[in-house]
């Protein structure tokens, strides 16, 4: 699997960057020293996971370099897939269980897990400019997930790639633990604070607040519904 087409992996597979993406040389480079240091690693752009039917999308940053750039999936075999996921099981919105190994056998049901960037960036802090380049697999990913009504971003860079991608402008678009925006075509952009581990450590993110925004996106699904 490591050397798989992320396409191979994907709910979305239209929507997925190459294997050896060249368009970000700083992370190209990043990516290349990664290989050669461990080479069994994914070590390539991390393909979304989930349900192509999905009614939420969960937006995160970027892989983490010992979580889905070693693993290929995304928050899986870091800290802050361990609360993500035991989040998603707990509200019936994964089936399986988390194992922080793509063959745990782990699925997701009705959500999809997209970043906004898809490849690791150094000390995990993306350039503006490659936000801006991964722009466009991000938003096409979230096009060819036509069923999504809510959209749930981790982390203010997350908050706003999805409020561009959804018509909203970023800059008076409010980023906040549980804030929520209304888009133009009627889906709701929810945020929250990232749950990484530093976030998790200095409680600034607990398990119960994260819980909240995914009980509320439940909610607002409902509404849609109704």
């Amino acid at each position: 699997m490591p050397f798989a087409s992320p396409a191979d992996l994907s709910p979305i597979p239209q929507a997925e960057a190459p294997r050896d993406c060249p368009l970000c040389p700083r992370l190209v480079a990043f990516r290349q020293e990664c290989r050669a240091e461990f080479p069994n690693w994914w070590n390539a752009p991390v393909p979304a996971f989930g349900d192509p039917d999905a009614w939420l999308a969960i937006v995160g940053l970027a892989p983490g370099k010992h979580g889905a750039n070693r693993t290929g999936r995304p928050f899986t075999g870091d800290f802050a897939g361990e609360l993500l996921y035991a989040t998603l099981l707990k509200f019936g919105l994964a089936e399986g269980s988390y194992g922080a190994d793509p063959a745990d056998g782990l699925r997701l049901k009705g959500t999809a897990i997209l970043n906004a960037v898809k490849c690791l960036p150094p000390a995990n802090k993306p350039e503006p400019r490659e936000i801006a380049t991964c722009r466009h697999f991000f938003e096409e990913g979230l096009a060819n997930l036509p069923h999504v009504r809510v959209v749930l971003a981790l982390g203010q860079i997350a908050h706003v790639a999805a409020a561009r991608a959804l018509g909203l402008p970023p800059a008076s678009t409010k980023f906040g633990h549980g804030a929520e925006n209304p888009a133009p075509d009627g889906r709701v952009l929810l945020s929250s604070y990232h749950c990484s581990r530093y976030n998790q450590n200095t409680n600034r993110l607990n398990a119960s607040m994260f819980q909240s925004v995914f009980a509320r996106a439940l909610e607002l699904r409902l509404t849609k519904e109704n």
